[in-house]
């Protein structure tokens, strides 16, 4: 059976993105100084403008002005004629602290109130809800390969921009990939579509010419493209108004883009300014190291996880596991080898993916799962041969 799957990525220089990483600029900011602080950092785009809002409670000091403007630097919008400048746009901050009520429920969880576990174990869910973790053995980063290669082409358009192969480009971007799958395999790239701020006087042309040949060339491995792989760059033709002045932009507005580009479920949460109290964040990342060392280990070609919480109760509510039919042993059997290989409570989460630490900065653009270029303690293969041991 064949089939067609797409997914996206966009750059960082994309409004919702710029977002992103401002939030998790200030949560990183505020980590290194005060580990224990507790996050929820938002953050909206506009001509000209950035507001951080959010509830912070921190015994620290951050100058979150100045965090906006060099992450706005980073990414490259420097200059008014791009439509947006790190050192004139204005910075607007409301920020108050965490929530009183939230606060007791998170410091101390239901079961430790209760006498059923340790203090020390004792952080409750900062939130209700479920959360996805995927996993497939179709890439080496054990991601599907629409959004690995949708992100691979969007940093690429980013590194020929820094430097300089392409001096026309300018940060705002987008990218689409296209896969076609024959009996759940992939087999070749059926489609790339990528749209590109740019500077006025070039031809679309020469975008077409260049993209081709410094970001598609060397992205996508040349077996995956054939005569019948359609291009579809800049399809309207121009792209030179961008970034916060061709739309505004908020955070947690990518959450396909940040996790698994469509492929698995998502259960609704954003990652980025979240603290790792916050379920949404870190039993994500989590349920992505549950999914892809169980891959690894053979447990399944495809696999994906839910996960459940109650606010202020540490443990999950619920487990379940979705095989899609590729399990080599039942899904009951997976789900009892998750209960004697991980612990889900938040506290052990943070504590074993050493997460109250800035980390997250650098996962704000080009996705937070399957990445090869920074080094992420969700991504280790560490419980391999121990799941092997009950298979």
């Amino acid at each position: 059976m064949r089939k067609l799957f797409t997914s996206e990525s966009v750059t960082e220089g994309h409004p919702d993105k710029i977002c992103d990483q401002i939030s998790d600029g200030v949560l990183d900011a505020i980590l290194e100084k005060d580990p224990n602080a507790r996050v929820a950092c938002e953050t909206a785009t506009t001509t000209g403008m950035i507001m951080v809002m959010g509830e912070i409670s921190t015994n620290c000091y951050v100058d979150i002005p100045k965090v906006v403007r060099e992450t706005v630097r980073e990414i490259g919008y420097t200059r008014a004629k791009f439509g947006f400048d790190s050192d004139t746009c204005s910075v607007i901050t409301s920020i108050n602290e965490q929530s009183g009520d939230i606060a007791m429920g998170v410091n101390e969880a239901l079961e430790s109130k209760k006498g059923e576990m340790d203090k020390e174990d004792a952080i409750g869910a900062g939130d209700q809800g479920m959360m996805f973790g995927f996993a497939t053995n179709e890439t080496p980063e054990f991601m599907p390969l629409p959004i690995s290669m949708a992100h691979k082409l969007a940093k690429q358009l980013s590194v020929v921009r820094k430097d300089e192969t392409l001096k026309y480009l300018r940060p705002d971007g987008k990218t689409q990939v296209t896969v076609e799958y024959e009996d759940d395999k992939p087999v070749r790239i059926d489609t790339i579509v990528i749209s590109t701020q740019h500077c006025p006087d070039v031809t679309i042309e020469q975008i077409e010419k260049d993209l081709k040949e410094y970001v598609i060339k060397p992205i996508v491995p040349a077996e995956l493209l054939d005569e019948n792989t359609k291009y579809y760059i800049n399809p309207t033709g121009r792209f030179v108004v961008g970034g916060p002045q061709g739309d505004s932009g908020l955070t947690g507005r990518k959450i396909i883009v940040d996790t698994y580009g469509g492929y698995g479920r998502h259960g609704g949460g954003a990652f980025s300014g979240k603290d790792p109290t916050k379920v949404d964040r870190s039993a994500a990342y989590a349920s992505r190291w549950v999914a892809k060392n169980l891959v690894a280990a053979g447990a399944a070609d495809k696999l994906e996880i839910q996960l459940a919480y109650a606010i202020g109760v540490a443990k999950p509510v619920s487990i379940v596991v979705d095989t899609f039919g590729t399990g080599k042993v039942s899904e009951e059997k997976i789900a009892t080898i998750i209960d004697k290989v991980f612990d889900l409570r938040p506290a052990s989460i943070i504590k074993n993916l050493d997460l109250r630490r800035p980390i997250y900065k650098q996962v704000a653009a080009y996705g937070h799962f399957g990445r090869t270029d920074v080094k992420l303690p969700w991504e280790e293969l560490n419980k391999v041969e121990e799941i092997k041991k009950y298979l």
